[in-house]
């Protein structure tokens, strides 16, 4: 037997992009970039992910193309191990353990078998130095590079800090108000020092630095926003600089084109400034990028930048400054208020995006969908301003409704309660209501009754606040004829409980009820009549998350209290079932089963429990989960059921379990290694665009396209049986080059894949075509072949062993199958 897999946390989305530089692949085909514990590869032309990169165990740190084969990738990370990559193919081919934890890394054209990372020195906090690291070409995939050598101490921890010279010939680094620049062949070390303020307030501290590709001049960027080009610094006295300035703020990030005729600079300004021949006149501006610079990297070819922005989005622009594409991950907001929402609709994560906006999350391709304007008015960033902000969201149940709260406190707290409608033909949301003020003070909970939205009379809202009530919202039908829209929403019902503050709400599954916690005490009200029928209470602790069970276990309500309790009561009995001691800070029902996610917080551990209401024993206990707080958590059905080996996780098998950690990390619970969230046109991407593009592919790939064109004006399926099918041709095209045998050993399995055996084909495809014609047309087609048949008799015995066989000519085999039709059963009487 299989032993059954353990449950394991995989990140599977939201990990920075904008962590180290990326790296564009030789022609510019595919841009590579670190993400989390993966190094993703995208498609230039299609923003499409076409490979991920996994193997690292901890935060992959730096990539970069190795020098001598351009298909081949490094990539560092904090696990102490260099590792080597056939990225096309998505290969590990070797991984270095080096033993420190590497911070950045440097592969040149002049260090063949070398390279320089970034590490922290033994001994001492918060120093770190640059050194060289052998990479010894022993046998097997996983080797040890214990050949450190130290070139430069007290360097920066940023990767953009450090940068080489034309031909590798020097190395500058840049940390505080210092800049040291080492030459390798005359061992020389030079260092320069700044005035940290100027007399006209200027900060020289630097953040930067990037060095000329042909000439000896090396661009620094300082934090008062001034770039300076510094020459003749082989001499530590008779060096000189000059002085660009644009930024208002730090420059973060500074990249020479491959010629050197042009310097690209980034910042908070969300501006990419391209400086040409070093002249502080001759500058071109692509402002409104979006969010602040954090990377800046160009292709060898120069035909194309990118740029790596703090929200976590990549911009692909051309030589020309001209936006090309965007690559948008998980936007990290300055803080999640509204939780991990499904939209019924694409099954796509909703939580707080940009200032005042809601992102719709892909999980399968692990990129924003759209951004949806709430707020509606324009972001100041500046520090100290009060601005609205996104605090509430919730979807009706199949996705046909929104509803959206807004919050901004000045002198006094303003509140807007907005409805949205789904457009069928603009497919995008539309404002139907905006309530102001729809409480005295902020709402603390929100939530639809799950009902069939196809009438619209059962449609409800529910919203909680600190103003002791909580509020029932319903659609009304305008009759004005005038009106602009025939629905609105408006106050149907306001309901309160000793004047203790409403805290939570939440509908049973068929919408019967609804459950309201009041400070300690939970309420149930009949949504009919608006009845109170009973209240449970657990003290002490006020109530912090409550949840009714689904299908067997309808009859149950679960509440969470912030003293470290679990309680389960019966709705019919109106007594506690059971109650567990657990600091639960997370509580999630499964909407396709009648399973429920509990989170606890613990010694600062995250464990997971899962559950049926009707048993008191956990179905599933993950302790330490993680050691990130989780601070929400969502089920997201899947598309099609998981099977699952184990019992013990078949509450996996139809919905996924996603959770939102502290640090706003994506991860979810797993008892498979993470899949590869590419679909077959994304693989085949892969494939194609790593070909070269020559005079023959351009014409095969118009004939292609000419010849998929007209089996479509045909309207027939054509299979190309042994494209498809054959072992010999699926072995040669899926089996990396490095590995293949020679051309002579494939060429004969390859051509006789191609022929066509007579033997394979069946003797009743022809007779099963010529039945459906009508015997008219068999005679005439008689008549038609008797003069070919005569000429074809003369070849038809066939010697076989010393024997003489006959083969039926045509006329022969059609006059058979006329008698095979003759009914003889009669015959089986006598």
């Amino acid at each position: 037997m299989v032993a059954p897999a353990a449950l394991r946390v995989v990140r599977c989305g939201g990990s920075a992009l904008h962590g180290a530089r990326a790296v564009f692949s030789v022609g510019a085909r595919f841009l590579l970039c670190a993400s989390g514990d993966f190094v993703k590869m995208y498609s230039v032309a299609t923003e499409e992910l076409v490979r991920l990169l996994r193997g690292h165990s901890d935060l992959v740190t730096d990539v970069q193309l190795a020098p001598h084969n351009h298909l081949q990738l490094y990539s560092s990370s904090l696990d102490g191990t260099i590792k080597l990559w056939d990225f096309t193919d998505g290969i590990l081919i070797k991984t270095f353990t080096i033993g420190y934890k590497l911070l950045a890394l440097y592969a040149l054209p002049s260090s063949e078998d070398s390279v320089f990372v970034i590490i922290p020195k033994r001994g001492e906090r918060d120093t770190f130095q640059l050194v060289l690291v052998k990479l010894t070409k022993a046998a097997g995939q996983d080797t040890e590079a214990k050949e450190v050598s130290v070139v430069l101490e007290g360097v920066d921890v940023s990767p953009k800090c450090t940068a080489f010279g034309r031909e590798c010939e020097y190395v500058a680094s840049v940390k505080g108000t210092n800049l040291q620049v080492y030459f390798f062949k005359r061992k020389q070390l030079n260092r320069f020092s700044l005035r940290a303020k100027t007399a006209k307030g200027g900060n020289n501290v630097f953040t930067c630095v990037a060095c000329h590709p042909q000439e000896d001049c090396i661009a620094t960027g300082h934090a008062d926003g001034k770039i300076r080009l510094w020459r003749n610094f082989n001499h530590k006295k008779e060096y000189t600089y000059s002085t660009l300035h644009w930024h208002h703020d730090r420059v973060m990030d500074l990249a020479f084109s491959a010629e050197g005729t042009s310097l690209l600079s980034g910042g908070v300004e969300s501006v990419l400034v391209q400086w040409h021949s070093g002249s502080d006149c001759k500058k071109d501006f692509l402002p409104r990028l979006g969010s602040a610079i954090e990377y800046v990297s160009i292709s060898s070819d120069s035909a194309f930048c990118c740029t790596l922005h703090t929200d976590n989005r990549i911009t692909i622009i051309n030589s020309n400054l001209r936006f090309s594409k965007t690559i948008q991950g998980l936007i990290k907001a300055r803080e999640v208020k509204t939780g991990l929402v499904v939209d019924p609709r694409t099954k796509a994560l909703v939580l707080n995006g940009e200032p005042g906006h809601l992102q719709f999350y892909c999980l399968q391709t692990d990129r924003q969908l759209y951004s949806l304007d709430i707020v509606q008015q324009e972001y100041i960033h500046q520090a100290g301003l009060n601005q609205s902000d996104l605090v509430r969201v919730a979807f009706s149940a199949q996705g046909k409704w929104l509803a959206t709260v807004e919050e901004r406190k000045e002198t006094d707290l303003e509140l807007q309660l907005k409805l949205w409608f789904f457009d069928e033909e603009t497919q995008s949301f539309k404002l139907n209501t905006r309530i102001s003020m729809p409480h005295e003070d902020r709402i603390t909970a929100m939530c639809f009754r799950d009902t069939d939205e196809l009438e619209d009379d059962s449609l409800m809202l529910v919203t909680a606040g600190r103003d002791c009530v909580f509020k029932v919202w319903v659609i009304l039908e305008d009759t004005d004829p005038e009106a602009q829209q025939s629905l609105s929403w408006s106050c149907d019902f306001v309901g309160s409980y000793h004047n203790y503050q409403a805290t939570n709400c939440c509908f049973s599954e068929d919408g019967s009820l609804l459950a309201v916690s009041f400070g300690e005490t939970v309420t149930v009200w009949d949504s009919s009549t608006w009845d109170l029928k009973c209240t449970f209470c657990h003290p002490p602790g006020k109530i912090r998350n409550i949840c009714f069970g689904r299908l067997t276990c309808s009859k149950y309500l679960i509440g969470a209290t912030d003293h470290g309790f679990l309680c389960c009561w019966n709705l019919l009995s109106c007594a506690l079932e059971w109650s567990a001691h657990l600091n639960i800070v997370v509580l999630q029902p499964d909407p396709l089963s009648e399973h429920i996610a509990a989170v606890s917080w613990l010694l600062k551990e995250s464990s997971l429990f899962v559950f049926k209401p009707s048993e008191p024993r956990p179905i599933c206990i993950q302790k330490k989960l993680c050691k990130e707080k989780i601070q929400f958590a969502a089920f997201v059905p899947r598309d099609v059921p998981e099977t699952i080996g184990s019992e013990k996780y078949l509450w996996l098998r139809r919905s996924q379990l996603f959770f939102l950690t502290d640090r706003q990390e994506l991860m979810t619970v797993s008892t498979k290694p993470l899949e590869e969230r590419l679909t077959l046109s994304s693989q085949q991407l892969a494939v194609e665009e790593s070909l070269p593009v020559t005079a023959f592919s351009l014409l095969l790939g118009k004939h292609r396209h000419q010849q998929s064109q007209g089996n479509i004006d045909l309207g027939k399926v054509i299979h190309h049986h042994h494209e498809q099918d054959s072992p010999a041709v699926k072995e040669l095209l899926h089996t990396p080059a490095h590995v293949l045998p020679s051309a002579s050993f494939l060429c004969p399995i390859f051509i006789n894949s191609l022929l066509i055996s007579k033997e394979n084909k069946s003797a009743e495809e022809v007779p099963d075509e010529v039945e459906m014609e009508s015997e008219e047309a068999e005679d005439d087609s008689d008549e038609e072949n008797n003069v070919t048949e005569t000429k074809q008799e003369d070849t038809m015995p066939i010697e076989s062993l010393g024997e003489t066989t006959y083969k039926l000519s045509k006329s022969e085999e059609k006059e058979l199958r006329k008698i095979r039709k003759v009914d003889y059963s009669w015959i089986s009487v006598f």
